[in-house]
């Protein structure tokens, strides 16, 4: 009798696995959760709050006007992007606003769509990662922002200097860095570049290009002159986000705003957090010997895309479509044991439906948002990745689950 239940709960969990996998199911969870909120915003509530401010970088540079000022008659809170986004922008910016915002939210959930497809890994794999990550897009796609976009570009920079093709991967990180300085992460794969010398002179040519872009629709000394209102604009906003004297919720869901906000330190900076995370970081690049290795590349693509966000005093609850694909991957290349299980569903649950009522709104209000739970498990994954590559787990990736099984070092 016993042994009958094993394989039914066996055959269970056989099943569901492959329902997961098939593309269908990733295709229509992945675009259908975000197409129906966007609508239903659209439709009920017209929260487009993000969409707005990202309009306004447009039609502000064609004014003139400073990009990193508040108008509350206009939309809440400040833009934080850089100018180079007035031309990213543009085109959305341009359709009226409901249509731009759908338009928009669908952009920014194909392009992820794509750069995960692009990943060097099993079909199924992908899939995997595309319906597990499909309600945190969801939720990235109920606040219409671009971290999609800034994720898929640092992966694109990835996958594209892994294949050699430099031009390409540098084109994608400094679009994501011109848009919201994330994307400087994504120069970890410069020891990953077969061609170091083409790698740097890309980086100045599309550096150059991306800079002066936006001076096809505004002046020199305005686009100048914002890229320095920029850079105040980032530092008032870093230091707004980490006080605790105000009603800041939504902000700083960091390992830095976990400390802060559950002992109370008022007085940590962000340093003492940054310079040993900075480090352990480093030593990642202690295995040189693995750089051509598509198992260490897939492990520190994980960690790159991490870092950021559970590291910064600006990362919000949408902010996590740039980590959450990271766990993803992370959980697919491991040897599946109770504890990767464990840690991966713990991370599942904490990460996408701690702003949900699936864990309860006592939960929500009470613990997720007080305390910036949401990052505890990214911080923990994180964590584990470092250890893994100082351990050469890597190297017990299963080949099956690579795309390319026997490209190894």
């Amino acid at each position: 009798m016993q042994l009958r239940k094993q394989a039914t709960k066996y055959l269970f969990f056989k099943r569901l696995y492959h329902w997961l996998v098939q593309t269908r199911v990733a295709i229509i969870l992945w675009f259908g959760l975000s197409l129906i909120t966007v609508v239903i915003q659209a439709i009920g509530h017209d929260r487009f709050n993000n969409f707005i401010i990202f309009r306004y970088v447009f039609f502000h540079t064609l004014q003139q006007t400073n990009l990193y000022l508040e108008y509350p008659q206009t939309y809440a809170d400040v833009n934080l992007y850089g100018p180079f986004f007035s031309i990213v922008i543009a085109p959305f910016a341009l359709l009226p606003k409901v249509f731009g915002a759908i338009a928009w939210v669908l952009f920014n959930t194909g392009i992820l769509y794509v750069a995960i497809r692009k990943l060097p890994i099993q079909k199924a794999g992908q899939n995997l990662i595309l319906v597990l990550t499909s309600v945190e897009m969801m939720n990235a796609s109920s606040w219409v922002q671009s971290n999609a976009l800034i994720a898929a570009c640092i992966v694109f920079g990835f996958a594209f200097i892994w294949e050699g093709k430099d031009k390409c991967g540098v084109f994608f990180i400094l679009i994501a860095f011109f848009i919201k300085i994330y994307g400087i992460v994504g120069f970890a794969f410069f020891f990953f570049s077969k061609n170091k010398t083409q790698f740097i002179l890309w980086s100045v040519i599309w550096s150059v290009i991306f800079f002066i872009a936006p001076m096809l629709i505004a002046p020199p000394h305005f686009i100048i002159q914002s890229y320095a209102d920029w850079y105040h604009g980032l530092q008032e906003k870093s230091a707004k986000n980490i006080r605790l004297d105000i009603q800041n919720n939504y902000q700083d869901i960091s390992a830095m705003g976990i400390l802060r906000r559950l002992f109370g330190i008022t007085y940590l900076k962000d340093i003492w957090v940054l310079a040993p995370a900075a480090l352990l970081f480093l030593t990642q690049y202690l295995r040189f010997r693995y750089f051509k290795d598509i198992r260490f590349g897939l492990y520190l693509l994980c960690s790159v895309l991490l870092f950021p966000v559970i590291f910064s005093t600006g990362s919000e609850s949408p902010t996590y479509i740039i980590a959450f694909p990271a766990v993803c991957l992370w959980y697919w290349l491991q040897p599946k044991t109770i504890w990767t299980h464990v840690l991966f569903i713990f991370a599942f649950m904490i990460t996408s439906f701690s702003y949900s009522d699936l864990l309860t709104h006592w939960f929500r209000e009470n613990i997720a948002r007080p305390y910036a739970i949401k990052a505890l498990p990214n911080v923990i994954v994180w964590c584990v990745i470092v250890i893994q590559i100082f351990t050469k787990q890597f190297l017990q990736i299963p080949a099956i689950q690579l795309k390319q099984a026997n490209n190894f070092a």
